[in-house]
Protein backbone atom coordinates (compact mmCIF):
# COMPACT_ATOMS: atom_id res chain seq x y z
CA UNK A 1 0.00 0.00 0.00
CA UNK A 2 2.93 2.23 -0.67
CA UNK A 3 2.06 5.80 -1.77
CA UNK A 4 -1.46 6.04 1.04
CA UNK A 5 -1.32 8.25 3.72
CA UNK A 6 -1.12 6.54 6.76
CA UNK A 7 -3.60 7.04 9.51
CA UNK A 8 -2.26 8.61 12.74
CA UNK A 9 -3.35 6.84 15.70
CA UNK A 10 -3.64 9.29 18.78
CA UNK A 11 -3.07 6.67 21.85
CA UNK A 12 -0.57 5.33 24.67
CA UNK A 13 2.03 3.28 23.61
CA UNK A 14 2.64 -0.11 24.88
CA UNK A 15 1.55 -2.68 27.40
CA UNK A 16 -1.98 -3.86 26.99
CA UNK A 17 -2.71 0.05 25.78
CA UNK A 18 -5.38 0.02 22.57
CA UNK A 19 -3.37 2.45 21.00
CA UNK A 20 -0.60 0.00 20.60
CA UNK A 21 -2.73 -2.83 19.54
CA UNK A 22 -4.44 -0.42 16.84
CA UNK A 23 -0.79 0.39 15.58
CA UNK A 24 -0.24 -3.53 16.11
CA UNK A 25 -3.50 -4.41 14.09
CA UNK A 26 -2.41 -1.64 11.15
CA UNK A 27 1.01 -3.10 10.48
CA UNK A 28 -1.03 -6.65 10.31
CA UNK A 29 -3.33 -5.55 7.82
CA UNK A 30 -0.65 -3.86 6.38
CA UNK A 31 -2.04 -0.62 6.63
CA UNK A 32 0.60 2.42 6.88
CA UNK A 33 -0.21 4.02 10.20
CA UNK A 34 1.73 6.41 12.57
CA UNK A 35 1.19 6.50 16.85
CA UNK A 36 1.34 9.39 18.32
CA UNK A 37 2.09 8.56 21.98
CA UNK A 38 0.12 10.30 24.24
CA UNK A 39 1.86 9.40 27.46
CA UNK A 40 3.44 12.65 26.85
CA UNK A 41 0.80 14.97 27.43
CA UNK A 42 1.84 13.83 31.24
CA UNK A 43 5.10 14.71 31.09
CA UNK A 44 6.07 16.53 34.13
CA UNK A 45 7.17 16.31 37.53
CA UNK A 46 4.81 14.48 39.48
CA UNK A 47 4.22 17.50 41.81
CA UNK A 48 2.96 19.54 38.93
CA UNK A 49 1.46 16.59 37.39
CA UNK A 50 -0.79 16.08 40.25
CA UNK A 51 -1.72 19.59 40.21
CA UNK A 52 -2.73 19.72 36.90
CA UNK A 53 -5.07 16.23 37.02
CA UNK A 54 -6.61 16.85 40.51
CA UNK A 55 -6.88 21.30 40.99
CA UNK A 56 -7.57 21.74 37.20
CA UNK A 57 -9.85 19.10 36.15
CA UNK A 58 -7.74 16.15 35.15
CA UNK A 59 -6.22 18.10 32.74
CA UNK A 60 -2.95 16.77 30.90
CA UNK A 61 0.13 18.83 32.10
CA UNK A 62 0.97 19.33 28.13
CA UNK A 63 -2.47 19.21 26.53
CA UNK A 64 -1.84 22.24 24.94
CA UNK A 65 1.66 21.45 23.42
CA UNK A 66 0.98 18.06 22.83
CA UNK A 67 -2.12 18.79 20.89
CA UNK A 68 -0.33 21.72 18.63
CA UNK A 69 2.48 19.13 18.19
CA UNK A 70 0.17 16.77 16.71
CA UNK A 71 -1.77 19.46 15.05
CA UNK A 72 1.47 20.45 13.01
CA UNK A 73 2.21 17.39 12.39
CA UNK A 74 -0.90 16.46 10.31
CA UNK A 75 -0.06 19.93 8.68
CA UNK A 76 3.33 18.88 7.31
CA UNK A 77 2.20 15.22 6.43
CA UNK A 78 -1.66 14.74 6.13
CA UNK A 79 -2.62 11.44 7.13
CA UNK A 80 -5.81 9.80 5.49
CA UNK A 81 -7.95 9.66 8.84
CA UNK A 82 -6.85 10.77 12.96
CA UNK A 83 -7.79 7.71 15.49
CA UNK A 84 -7.97 8.55 19.09
CA UNK A 85 -8.22 5.72 21.45
CA UNK A 86 -9.87 6.40 25.18
CA UNK A 87 -9.48 10.54 26.48
CA UNK A 88 -6.96 10.84 24.14
CA UNK A 89 -5.28 14.65 24.70
CA UNK A 90 -6.52 16.76 21.93
CA UNK A 91 -8.23 19.73 22.25
CA UNK A 92 -11.04 21.54 21.15
CA UNK A 93 -8.69 24.10 18.94
CA UNK A 94 -6.96 21.08 17.18
CA UNK A 95 -9.63 19.28 16.05
CA UNK A 96 -10.97 22.27 15.06
CA UNK A 97 -8.18 22.66 12.77
CA UNK A 98 -8.31 19.14 11.46
CA UNK A 99 -11.37 19.79 10.36
CA UNK A 100 -10.67 22.76 8.75
CA UNK A 101 -7.85 20.61 6.79
CA UNK A 102 -10.53 17.81 6.01
CA UNK A 103 -8.77 15.01 8.08
CA UNK A 104 -11.28 13.06 9.10
CA UNK A 105 -11.22 12.50 13.18
CA UNK A 106 -12.69 9.32 14.91
CA UNK A 107 -12.36 8.25 18.92
CA UNK A 108 -12.88 4.91 20.63
CA UNK A 109 -14.11 5.89 23.87
CA UNK A 110 -12.51 3.39 26.27
CA UNK A 111 -14.14 4.74 29.06
CA UNK A 112 -16.79 6.56 30.19
CA UNK A 113 -16.11 10.50 30.05
CA UNK A 114 -18.65 11.01 32.57
CA UNK A 115 -17.28 8.57 35.29
CA UNK A 116 -16.65 11.07 38.02
CA UNK A 117 -12.28 8.84 38.21
CA UNK A 118 -12.32 10.63 34.17
CA UNK A 119 -14.50 13.11 33.91
CA UNK A 120 -12.59 17.14 32.35
CA UNK A 121 -14.29 19.52 30.82
CA UNK A 122 -11.68 19.63 28.58
CA UNK A 123 -12.56 16.54 26.73
CA UNK A 124 -16.12 16.63 27.11
CA UNK A 125 -15.46 20.22 25.07
CA UNK A 126 -13.50 18.46 22.39
CA UNK A 127 -16.16 15.17 22.18
CA UNK A 128 -18.79 16.96 19.72
CA UNK A 129 -15.92 18.12 17.18
CA UNK A 130 -14.54 14.83 16.37
CA UNK A 131 -16.44 13.25 13.44
CA UNK A 132 -17.23 9.52 14.45
CA UNK A 133 -17.34 8.42 18.34
CA UNK A 134 -17.10 4.06 18.98
CA UNK A 135 -18.09 3.47 22.56
CA UNK A 136 -17.57 0.30 23.59
CA UNK A 137 -20.69 0.83 26.50
CA UNK A 138 -24.34 1.07 25.66
CA UNK A 139 -24.80 3.22 28.78
CA UNK A 140 -23.00 6.25 27.07
CA UNK A 141 -24.51 6.19 23.52
CA UNK A 142 -27.84 8.43 24.47
CA UNK A 143 -25.52 10.73 26.55
CA UNK A 144 -23.26 11.57 23.39
CA UNK A 145 -25.93 11.68 21.26
CA UNK A 146 -27.66 14.55 23.68
CA UNK A 147 -23.88 16.09 24.38
CA UNK A 148 -23.94 17.05 20.49
CA UNK A 149 -21.84 14.48 19.03
CA UNK A 150 -22.25 13.82 15.26
CA UNK A 151 -22.33 10.42 14.55
CA UNK A 152 -22.78 7.34 17.78
CA UNK A 153 -21.81 3.90 17.22
CA UNK A 154 -21.71 1.40 19.61
CA UNK A 155 -18.67 -1.07 18.73
CA UNK A 156 -17.72 -3.76 21.54
CA UNK A 157 -13.83 -4.02 22.74
CA UNK A 158 -11.82 -6.28 21.36
CA UNK A 159 -8.46 -8.17 21.78
CA UNK A 160 -4.82 -8.09 20.72
CA UNK A 161 -3.87 -11.31 19.18
CA UNK A 162 -0.35 -10.65 19.97
CA UNK A 163 -1.02 -10.32 23.88
CA UNK A 164 -3.82 -12.55 24.40
CA UNK A 165 -3.91 -16.44 23.42
CA UNK A 166 -3.92 -19.92 24.90
CA UNK A 167 -0.09 -19.62 26.29
CA UNK A 168 -0.49 -22.62 29.47
CA UNK A 169 3.20 -21.94 31.60
CA UNK A 170 5.94 -24.89 31.45
CA UNK A 171 4.99 -27.80 33.90
CA UNK A 172 7.79 -26.43 36.14
CA UNK A 173 6.01 -23.04 36.23
CA UNK A 174 2.20 -24.08 37.14
CA UNK A 175 2.67 -23.75 40.86
CA UNK A 176 3.40 -20.22 40.21
CA UNK A 177 0.33 -19.45 38.31
CA UNK A 178 -2.35 -22.23 39.77
CA UNK A 179 -5.24 -20.47 41.74
CA UNK A 180 -8.88 -21.36 42.08
CA UNK A 181 -10.03 -18.26 40.63
CA UNK A 182 -8.07 -15.64 38.90
CA UNK A 183 -9.36 -12.03 38.59
CA UNK A 184 -7.31 -8.65 36.72
CA UNK A 185 -8.49 -5.65 37.53
CA UNK A 186 -8.49 -2.42 39.80
CA UNK A 187 -9.23 -2.81 43.48
CA UNK A 188 -12.59 -0.31 42.57
CA UNK A 189 -14.51 -0.24 45.60
CA UNK A 190 -17.47 -2.02 44.33
CA UNK A 191 -15.29 -4.82 43.05
CA UNK A 192 -14.03 -5.65 46.51
CA UNK A 193 -16.55 -6.99 47.75
CA UNK A 194 -16.96 -9.61 45.60
CA UNK A 195 -13.20 -10.87 46.06
CA UNK A 196 -13.09 -10.46 49.65
CA UNK A 197 -16.30 -13.18 49.78
CA UNK A 198 -14.16 -15.51 47.53
CA UNK A 199 -10.44 -15.50 50.17
CA UNK A 200 -13.46 -15.14 53.85
CA UNK A 201 -14.99 -18.72 51.75
CA UNK A 202 -11.65 -20.37 51.58
CA UNK A 203 -11.39 -20.25 47.84
CA UNK A 204 -7.67 -19.94 46.38
CA UNK A 205 -7.45 -16.29 44.73
CA UNK A 206 -4.78 -15.22 42.15
CA UNK A 207 -5.67 -11.17 41.72
CA UNK A 208 -3.68 -9.04 39.57
CA UNK A 209 -3.57 -5.03 39.03
CA UNK A 210 -3.79 -2.48 41.10
CA UNK A 211 -4.59 -1.28 44.73
CA UNK A 212 -5.50 -4.55 46.31
CA UNK A 213 -2.60 -4.65 48.26
CA UNK A 214 -4.12 -1.62 50.28
CA UNK A 215 -6.82 -4.06 51.35
CA UNK A 216 -6.27 -6.66 54.40
CA UNK A 217 -8.96 -9.28 53.11
CA UNK A 218 -7.10 -9.13 49.70
CA UNK A 219 -3.37 -8.28 50.65
CA UNK A 220 -2.61 -11.86 50.76
CA UNK A 221 -3.59 -12.30 47.55
CA UNK A 222 -2.45 -9.92 45.21
CA UNK A 223 0.08 -10.98 42.59
CA UNK A 224 1.59 -7.18 40.97
CA UNK A 225 0.60 -6.19 37.89
CA UNK A 226 1.04 -8.50 35.22
CA UNK A 227 2.33 -8.51 32.18
CA UNK A 228 0.61 -10.26 29.49
CA UNK A 229 2.03 -13.47 29.15
CA UNK A 230 2.21 -13.72 32.88
CA UNK A 231 -1.91 -13.15 32.54
CA UNK A 232 -1.82 -15.68 29.66
CA UNK A 233 -0.01 -18.13 32.05
CA UNK A 234 -2.35 -17.48 35.22
CA UNK A 235 -5.40 -17.62 32.80
CA UNK A 236 -4.75 -20.84 31.46
CA UNK A 237 -3.50 -22.41 35.00
CA UNK A 238 -6.79 -21.42 36.91
CA UNK A 239 -9.56 -23.41 37.57
CA UNK A 240 -11.90 -20.28 37.03
CA UNK A 241 -11.60 -16.49 35.49
CA UNK A 242 -13.58 -14.02 37.28
CA UNK A 243 -15.69 -11.35 35.18
CA UNK A 244 -16.69 -7.95 36.93
CA UNK A 245 -17.39 -5.04 34.98
CA UNK A 246 -17.04 -1.08 36.30
CA UNK A 247 -20.02 0.01 37.79
CA UNK A 248 -18.36 3.92 37.74
CA UNK A 249 -17.77 2.88 34.50
CA UNK A 250 -21.19 2.00 33.37
CA UNK A 251 -19.88 -0.77 31.66
CA UNK A 252 -21.87 -3.37 30.34
CA UNK A 253 -18.45 -5.72 29.37
CA UNK A 254 -14.63 -4.83 29.85
CA UNK A 255 -11.15 -5.39 28.21
CA UNK A 256 -11.34 -8.70 29.98
CA UNK A 257 -14.29 -9.91 28.58
CA UNK A 258 -12.76 -10.50 25.46
CA UNK A 259 -9.50 -11.26 26.34
CA UNK A 260 -10.02 -13.52 28.91
CA UNK A 261 -12.00 -16.34 26.81
CA UNK A 262 -9.39 -15.13 23.85
CA UNK A 263 -6.64 -16.59 26.18
CA UNK A 264 -8.73 -19.94 26.99
CA UNK A 265 -10.20 -19.22 30.46
CA UNK A 266 -13.20 -20.96 31.91
CA UNK A 267 -15.22 -17.84 32.67
CA UNK A 268 -17.27 -17.04 35.33
CA UNK A 269 -19.02 -13.24 34.49
CA UNK A 270 -21.39 -11.14 35.83
CA UNK A 271 -24.63 -11.22 33.97
CA UNK A 272 -25.22 -7.90 31.69
CA UNK A 273 -26.97 -7.59 28.90
CA UNK A 274 -23.28 -6.82 26.49
CA UNK A 275 -22.02 -10.20 28.20
CA UNK A 276 -25.47 -12.08 27.04
CA UNK A 277 -25.31 -10.63 23.74
CA UNK A 278 -21.23 -11.37 23.38
CA UNK A 279 -21.82 -14.88 25.08
CA UNK A 280 -25.46 -16.13 24.57
CA UNK A 281 -27.37 -18.20 27.07
CA UNK A 282 -25.91 -19.27 30.72
CA UNK A 283 -24.13 -22.14 30.32
CA UNK A 284 -23.67 -22.16 26.64
CA UNK A 285 -20.25 -20.07 26.54
CA UNK A 286 -20.01 -18.86 30.03
CA UNK A 287 -21.65 -18.94 33.57
CA UNK A 288 -23.49 -15.79 34.65
CA UNK A 289 -23.77 -14.71 38.65
CA UNK A 290 -26.08 -11.69 39.62
CA UNK A 291 -24.83 -10.92 43.09
CA UNK A 292 -21.91 -11.76 45.36
CA UNK A 293 -24.29 -14.87 46.53
CA UNK A 294 -24.30 -16.38 43.40
CA UNK A 295 -20.82 -15.81 42.28
CA UNK A 296 -19.96 -17.85 45.25
CA UNK A 297 -22.66 -20.48 44.93
CA UNK A 298 -21.24 -20.72 40.58
CA UNK A 299 -17.48 -20.76 41.92
CA UNK A 300 -18.05 -24.24 44.01
CA UNK A 301 -20.30 -25.82 41.63
CA UNK A 302 -17.58 -25.22 38.64
CA UNK A 303 -14.92 -25.99 40.93
CA UNK A 304 -16.49 -29.40 41.48
CA UNK A 305 -17.00 -29.53 37.90
CA UNK A 306 -13.48 -30.33 35.56
CA UNK A 307 -15.30 -31.75 32.53
CA UNK A 308 -17.85 -28.70 32.58
CA UNK A 309 -15.18 -26.11 32.74
CA UNK A 310 -13.10 -27.63 30.26
CA UNK A 311 -16.25 -27.64 27.67
CA UNK A 312 -16.93 -23.90 29.00
CA UNK A 313 -13.23 -22.92 27.74
CA UNK A 314 -13.36 -24.62 24.67
CA UNK A 315 -16.61 -22.80 24.06
CA UNK A 316 -15.83 -19.07 24.82
CA UNK A 317 -12.61 -19.81 23.17
CA UNK A 318 -14.17 -20.34 19.42
CA UNK A 319 -17.30 -17.72 20.44
CA UNK A 320 -14.54 -14.83 20.70
CA UNK A 321 -12.05 -16.52 18.08
CA UNK A 322 -14.42 -17.02 15.60
CA UNK A 323 -16.68 -13.78 16.05
CA UNK A 324 -15.33 -10.53 14.90
CA UNK A 325 -13.67 -9.27 17.54
CA UNK A 326 -9.75 -8.63 17.22
CA UNK A 327 -8.68 -5.25 16.67
CA UNK A 328 -7.99 -5.84 13.33
CA UNK A 329 -11.53 -6.32 12.91
CA UNK A 330 -12.20 -2.94 15.13
CA UNK A 331 -9.47 -1.29 13.22
CA UNK A 332 -11.15 -1.69 9.70
CA UNK A 333 -14.37 -0.23 11.54
CA UNK A 334 -13.02 2.71 12.97
CA UNK A 335 -11.63 3.49 9.32
CA UNK A 336 -15.20 3.17 7.79
CA UNK A 337 -14.27 -0.05 6.22
CA UNK A 338 -16.96 -2.03 7.60
CA UNK A 339 -20.31 -1.60 9.93
CA UNK A 340 -19.95 -1.42 13.49
CA UNK A 341 -19.80 -5.22 14.72
CA UNK A 342 -23.00 -6.02 17.09
CA UNK A 343 -22.08 -8.62 19.52
CA UNK A 344 -24.24 -11.69 18.67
Amino acid sequence: MTGVDPILIVGNEGGTNIGASLLRAANALGIPAELADARSAYDAPRAVARFNWWVRGRRPTRLGAFSASVAERWRQSPPSSIIAAGLAPLDARALADARQHDIPTTVYLTDDPWNPAFKSQWFLDALPLYDRVFTPRRSNVADLIRHGCRSVEFLPFGFDQELFFPDPPLAAEVSRYAADVFFAGGADKERRPFLAALVANGVDVALYGDYWERFAETRHVTRGHGSPKELRHAIAASKVCLGLVRRANRDGHAMRSIEVPAAGGCFLVERTREHEDIFGPDGDAVTYFDDIDGMVRETRRLLEDGARRERLRARALDVITRGQFTYEDRLRTLMGQTAPVEAR
